[in-house]
């Protein structure tokens, strides 16, 4: 193996597949890969189910990015559809005397989330939300952001009021069902942080490049990974092919000099040995309509009730178009992580004592100079696709600087 690859990825998802794509094409590295799943792309693969609809297997992945670099180099291997994230709030009115435009005849109605100048009017009725919003203009600058912190420190009571509706019908329900967490569990500064838009822009990201990959994702990672110098193995457990010696990796028993950029669990990769690192995990509920749409926009938040957290409809996603009026939808579950078979990792419980853990497995790595961990598993940080990218990247520039400084 030391003669047939200089470097290891463990991993096809957005960190293992930017690592390998650079180390071979940039640095003319022989790059083996080895993914656990049947499959490349991680989290972000998408397939056709059994009806025909293009899905997101492990729930709705949305790119947007505000770095030219990723955009431009994602834009290698896709063509992008041209799309605008937007998400709305479903919940039962509270009211039932207001009646806004956005009201639904089964008692609930929806408005835009973020929650912005349209939301008041939706929420509040078009007279009086108009009237609340106007205030706020008068007291913040228009199309800015304003937290919750900030409204509630307004001396005026109907503007700290704003900020307690929003608090209770948009973040803390949701946020429980999304963490598992009572409201005094849930950090305030977290809290503080909710913001309210004072414009009418309902766009969920603001980032100058959005988009989804026109053909899918899994298109855009086969791309990436069809390289000569790449090697891809799925289906494939990397504790069943790396360990590690005295201060050095083994790949299948034998000494591994190269790069190792590993991009699962940190926990995992070295047995758990000072105990596993929480995370929450999800479970999906897909379900088939044979209607051309099921709701009005891809994601549709339920903040206040129900079990699950969000319904997803991916054909207002792709854009996919389909002779016959059938349509896929998916809802989402949030629970705490187990290790059970099957379950995904999907979000790192972030707390001083959970970094505290971490820490120790990222000093179990450090003890071998050339293993890297990168990505939201590996770093055990929540971060977005894109920002995944440019950490990849930016990761091969100094492998990269140094071999030029070695040869």
């Amino acid at each position: 193996m030391e003669k047939s690859f200089d470097c290891l990825v463990i991993g096809a998802g957005y960190a293992g597949g930017v690592a390998a794509r650079e180390l071979a094409e940039r640095g003319g590295l022989r790059v083996l890969v080895l993914e656990r799943r049947d499959h490349i792309g991680g989290n972000a693969y998408d397939c056709l189910d059994e009806h025909g609809i293009l899905i997101h297997k492990y729930g709705p992945h949305i790119f947007h990015t505000s770095s030219k670099r990723v955009f431009d180099y994602l834009s290698r291997f896709t063509r992008w559809r041209r799309y605008q994230h937007r998400v709305i709030a479903n919940l039962p009115r509270d009211n039932p005397e207001v009646v806004p435009a956005h009201k639904r005849t089964d008692g609930r109605f929806c408005f835009p989330v973020p929650f912005n100048l349209d939301s008041l009017e939706a929420a509040f009725g078009k007279a009086e939300g108009s009237r609340l919003g106007e205030k706020l203009l008068a007291a913040y600058p228009a199309q800015s952001q304003v937290t919750i912190l900030e409204l509630r420190q307004n001396p005026d009571p109907e503007v700290a009021a704003i900020a307690e509706y929003v608090y209770e019908h948009v973040f803390v329900h949701y946020t429980m069902k999304q963490w598992g967490q009572t409201p005094e569990e849930i950090d305030p500064a977290t809290t503080a942080r909710v913001p309210v838009r004072l414009s009418r822009d309902d766009r969920y990201f603001q980032d100058p490049w959005q988009g989804m990959p026109l053909e899918g994702y899994t298109p855009m990672f086969q791309r990436m990974l069809d390289h000569p110098s790449i090697t891809v193995e799925l289906g494939v457990d990397a504790r069943d092919r790396v360990s590690f010696g005295e201060g050095q990796v083994l790949l299948d028993g034998v000494p591994f000099s190269g790069p190792v950029i590993f991009t699962g669990q940190a926990d995992e990769l070295f047995g758990f040995q000072d105990g596993r690192l929480p995370y929450r995990t999800l479970d999906f509920r897909l379900e088939t309509y044979d209607r051309q749409f099921y709701q009005s926009h891809g994601t549709v938040n339920y903040t206040v009730d129900e079990d699950f957290t969000r319904i997803t409809e991916f054909k207002h996603l792709t854009g996919q178009r389909l002779q016959d009026p059938v349509t896929s939808i998916m809802k989402e579950y949030s629970r705490a992580y187990t290790g059970a078979e099957g379950e995904t990792p999907y979000y790192a419980i972030i707390s001083p004592e959970n970094n505290a853990l971490y820490a120790k497995y990222q000093a179990r790595a450090e003890a071998y100079p050339n293993l890297h961990l990168l990505g939201r598993l590996a770093e055990y940080k929540y971060y977005n696709m894109d920002a995944i990218v440019l950490r990849a990247l930016e990761l091969c520039d100094r492998l990269l600087e140094d071999k030029e400084g070695n040869s």
